[in-house]
């Protein structure tokens, strides 16, 4: 069995962890391919029993891995679907950063998690992403996100007014610092945190979440996944910044930005257990209450 690994850093804090994931997967007789730049971070303080191949992109798919592994937090995440693609590959999230609301795995849970997994007792948590669309198409073949497409002023000094448009109609011009058109999964990211819903990974939306309106009447709204957003922006500047997930480019005033579902979807390895709903209560304290 063929496993992808994908990391970002080597710290104190997640030494440990690391080497006993590697430990474990090389004893339940995996073959282990490494990103080479978190090869080159770790191979001094990791040991490995096995022999270790290496890859820098999504050429790795044509190895056909049996799963994609990320270690960190939810930005290895998101990283590691731009490797994984359309590949349906399943991710094993194992989370060695901070909240970790989409690696699912905790570091105390390594060893039993990858001993289920081994034997098929995991399920499938298949997220929707979203797509950009735009001529200048800075995002090139990876204009794919998982949690959100964001637009946001270029400065710190004056509004922008963001004409949304769903299926051609127009819906509302947003005077604000920017404008959150999120998926279900990123519904507990960008978009909550500016006042938008959360929303059940497998609802089928889209949520627009304006970034601090200036009218106190504009709230978010929930689309359905099959319409098409369309994004014209004005404003004193020549340009402006749009975010997919964690990355970011400057677009010119001019462009007409689209947005969409994606017409594929990412695979989450979930342990029965790990569900939605308990890790809104364990990770973001929702509906915590001492009468409970």
């Amino acid at each position: 069995m063929l496993i992808a690994i994908y990391g970002k850093s080597l710290n104190n804090y997640n030494a440990s962890p690391i080497q006993r994931l590697i430990t474990k997967l090389e004893s339940a007789g995996a073959e282990l391919c490494l990103h080479q730049d978190f090869y080159n971070i770790i191979k001094e303080k990791i040991k490995f029993s096995t022999i270790i191949s290496c890859f820098k992109d999504d050429k790795v798919l044509q190895r056909k891995p049996s799963f994609f592994c990320s270690i960190g937090g939810d930005g290895t995440m998101l990283k590691t679907i731009t490797l994984v693609g359309n590949s349906n590959i399943p991710i094993i999230g194992i989370n060695t950063g901070r909240l970790g609301f989409l690696s699912g795995i905790s570091i105390e849970d390594i060893e039993t998690a990858i001993d289920l997994i081994f034997v098929g007792k995991y399920e499938l948590d298949k997220r929707s992403l979203v797509r950009l669309e735009a001529a200048q198409n800075p995002f090139g073949k990876f204009n794919f996100g998982l949690n959100e497409v964001t637009v946001h002023k270029n400065d710190n000094t004056t509004m922008m007014t963001i004409h949304t448009y769903v299926n051609g109609e127009f819906l509302n011009s947003y005077w604000a610092d920017g404008l959150i058109i999120s998926t279900p999964t990123g519904s507990t990211a960008y978009s909550l945190s500016c006042g938008g819903p959360l929303v059940m990974p497998d609802s089928s939306n889209f949520i627009i979440t304006p970034i601090s309106p200036h009218n106190l009447n504009v709230r978010p709204i929930i689309i359905s996944d099959k319409d098409i957003v369309t994004l014209r922006v004005e404003g004193r500047n020549d340009n402006f910044l749009v975010t997919l997930d964690s990355r970011q480019e400057i677009f010119d005033a001019n462009e007409e930005l689209t947005i969409m579902r994606e017409n594929f979807m990412i695979n989450l390895v979930r342990i029965k257990g790990n569900d939605f709903m308990n890790t809104l209560r364990l990770k973001l304290m929702w509906g915590i209450d001492k009468r409970n």
